[in-house]
Order: C-alpha cells, then structure tokens, then sequence
C-alpha cells in the first residue's frame, strides 16, 4: 500500500527539525512576523496565558502590518468556551478571543469547530501551523507548557517543511471542509449578537468532516510527503496507514505515544510483528510524565486516575510480550524529566518512513477525534540521519524496561486511585473507558 501511495515532491533540505518547544516558539513567532500572504493555526486550543496572549498579540501585530494578509485560527469549539478541568465559574479563552480581537483596528479569523455534540465524543485534534509556504506541524497547542514559556515544558516533536504545495494543499483543505461549514462558528462575536450552530448543524458536521480530504499534484516515486487526515473508523486513510507502517515494516519499528492504550488492530499488528522476529522500540511517557498525573502529596481529583489506567495498559502489553523484551526485539523506553510531560506522537519503519502526527494511537484518536498526519517516505534516505539523531534526542530522558514486573501494581497505588480503579473494574467501565480516553 505505501510504496503505492502519491505524495508530494520534498527535495533533501526541505524539510528541517526543530527539536525543542523555545525552538518551536522562536520559529513560529519569528514566521508570523514576517508572513506575506497568509497564517493559517490548527490546534486544539489557544490559552488565555502568557504564551497563548504573545502569539495572539504576533497574530493581530502580523494583521495590523499587513491588512490582506488572510489570517485564520482554528481550536476545538468545546474546548474554547470551557475553563480548565477543575477551574468552576464562567470561563474559557473563547473571552480572551473577543477582547483581543474587538480591540484590533483589522480583525482575524478565530473559528471553533465542533467536531461532536460534546467534548468526550471527540474533540478537533487536528495539527498544524501553515505559514506562507512553510509548514511547521507538531502535537503541540499553544500555551506557557507547550510552548516552555516558564521552567516546565511539555514535550512534543517539531518539524518543519517548505513546500508551496502543501502549504497549498492544507489550508485548501481546511477552507473546503472546516472554515465554511455551516457549524464551525467565529468565537470573537460580540455575546449581545452571538450566533452558534444548532445541535443538528454540530451533529451533522462529523459526517461531512469524514470526508475530508487533502488534494494536491502528486508523484509515486521519490521522496515524498502525503498529507492525510481521518475521522471515524469508516474509510480512515490516517488510520489504514498507521496500520500499514507497521504490517509492511521489514525490520524495525520506533513508535512515540504519551498514552498507552492502543487499539486492538494495531496491538495485533504489533504482536505479529514481533513474533516474525522483528524489532520495536517504543517510547512512552512514564505515568508520572502525563500531563493529567497528580503527586501524592497534592489534593486528588478522579482525573487523576488517568496516568494508572494507561500504566496498567502498558504492563498488560509488555507481560504478554515479554519473552520479546528478554530477546531484546521489544524495547519499552519510559520517558521522565523532573516534572515535565511528555506528549510525543509517531512512527518510523525501517528508517524509510516516518509518520509525524498529532494522533496518540489510541481508540479515542482511531474513531472520535478529527486527526491528521504527514507521512514521510525516504527513499534516497537523505534524512536517515537527521531522523536517527531525533531519535537519539528523544531517548536522552529515558529508562528502558527489562521487565513488565517494573511497572507498579494497583496494590502499590494512593488509596484514592485503588478506590477508583476497582471501582471502575467492579462495574465493569474500562472496556467503555479505554475507548474515550
């Protein structure tokens, strides 16, 4: 299927690799100031923080230089016009939005799409900042923590690449499918004339966002990059090629995800894999690395709870395989840095391919979330390299698992966590759980 696969022509020193979030930050603020024609952000959210305030403020800055230049931002509905997870009262950044923009002399394009009817249905995961003809993609939003605007950061990958065409392509893409639909509305409107989609507008619009799609001029030799993007298990091109990274790989798999909890195809895939003598390598964020993790010391909330249930997923997966982890064909490495978090997404297969994404391989990414990705396909292997020395980067903070007995039990958790997990097994929940989680 992949060597079958179109994409689009990448010359060697196209594509480049920034590798931190200050760097992440400095580029794009740095291509925001000196865009020409057009900034086009797809996140799931922008925060009303510091971090957030800065881009924002480089947006209108930007807009202000340059009236014509066509400056869109799109962020999940639901998740704009909430507060944080804990925080009560009426807030959300959406408010941040409105004041920012009623105060610019030339207004931009601030959208919240919504993907479902509710946040925990599926949200906008969709990645991306295409500025010009530069695409700078990443798992990251935009905030203090993604952005290590203070001394913590939350890791993630960064990637940038130059290519006209699919620049062109992605914000085509976004145009036709997102930013003109009927349900995905400005959230910069003043509250007094304030119009928001219907429930039918907001129910009906997973059904066309499952038929998104991005077109461009395409070649099936060379090296190449195809964008692609999915929603829904129904004809989920993002999907069938993670799928594929795996069944087709000759050799050896590196696979980034902060929550381990995938899907059973693709845990299947992986099984068959290991058991034809092949390699993985996997990185992982240790539990204590989830941006949802709560110390001991500190007050719990049931969120909390989350960074055990992805633990106790992993131990499962690495006890079933671990006479793979004693050969040295499974690798688990977990990743820790103090109290900094850990949000790397991807694969690479034989060091030919490398799929970047936003998609954290898991049940929820596989059929709720609006994902996308950019598969690269290395056939001179001009960025082997630069890939392997990404890798290298990313083990810097890891311990490698030697055995799944490593990984603690429900005994040795908080009592507040026990409490929750038996009960949650005592009803029976996880099935449901690990399927919107």
């Amino acid at each position: 299927m992949l060597s079958k696969l179109g994409g689009i022509p990448l010359q060697p020193d196209s594509l480049s690799w920034l590798l931190t979030p200050k760097a992440l930050k400095a580029e794009l603020l740095s291509r925001i100031a000196n865009a020409t024609h057009s900034v086009y952000i797809a996140a799931l959210y922008l925060e009303d923080d510091e971090a957030g305030r800065e881009v924002l403020a480089a947006l209108i800055a930007a807009k202000q230089l340059n009236p014509q230049l066509d400056v869109k931002v799109l962020v999940d509905f639901h998740r704009a016009r909430r507060g944080l997870i804990g925080h009560k009262g009426d807030s959300g950044n959406y408010f941040m939005y409105r004041k920012v923009n009623q105060a610019a002399e030339h207004k931009i394009d601030i959208l919240g799409v919504p993907v479902k009817s509710r946040e925990f249905m599926g949200v906008l995961h969709l990645k991306g900042f295409v500025i010009d003809d530069t695409v700078i993609f990443s798992g990251a939003s935009i905030n203090n923590i993604y952005l290590h605007q203070d001394e913590k950061y939350r890791f993630d990958r960064y990637h940038m690449l130059e290519s006209a065409e699919l620049a062109r392509s992605m914000r085509e893409m976004i145009q036709t499918y997102i930013a003109s639909d009927i349900a995905v509305s400005s959230l910069t409107q003043p509250k007094e004339t304030e119009q928001l989609p219907s429930k039918a507008e907001v129910s009906s619009l997973k059904h066309r966002l499952s038929k998104a799609e991005y077109q461009y001029s395409q070649t099936k030799i060379g090296n190449r990059v195809t964008p692609l993007v999915g929603l829904g298990r129904k004809k989920n091109k993002l999907n069938k090629v993670i799928v594929a990274l795996v069944e087709e790989s000759e050799d050896a798999l590196f696979i980034c995800t902060p929550y381990f909890n995938p899907p059973y195809i693709l845990v299947r895939a992986l099984a068959k894999h290991l058991r034809k003598g092949k390699r993985i390598d996997i990185v992982v964020g240790d539990k204590t690395s989830n941006d949802f993790y709560i110390p001991p010391e500190e007050e719990f909330s049931t969120i909390g709870a989350l960074p055990y249930m992805y633990e106790q997923s992993l131990r499962k997966f690495a006890k079933r395989q671990q006479w793979a982890i004693e050969n040295g064909q499974l690798n688990i490495h977990l990743w820790k840095d103090g109290r900094n978090s850990f949000h790397l997404k991807g694969i690479s297969a034989d060091s030919k391919r490398h799929l970047i994404t936003g998609s954290n391989l898991n049940p929820r990414a596989w059929a709720l979330d609006l994902e996308n990705g950019l598969l690269l396909q290395d056939e001179s292997e001009c960025w082997k390299e630069k890939f392997e020395q990404e890798q290298a980067h990313i083990l810097e903070h890891t311990e490698r698992l030697f055995h799944y007995s490593q990984i603690e039990t429900l005994q040795n958790y908080p009592a507040p966590v026990r409490k929750i997990m038996k009960r949650i097994k005592r009803l029976k929940a996880d099935f449901l759980l690990r399927r919107i989680l």
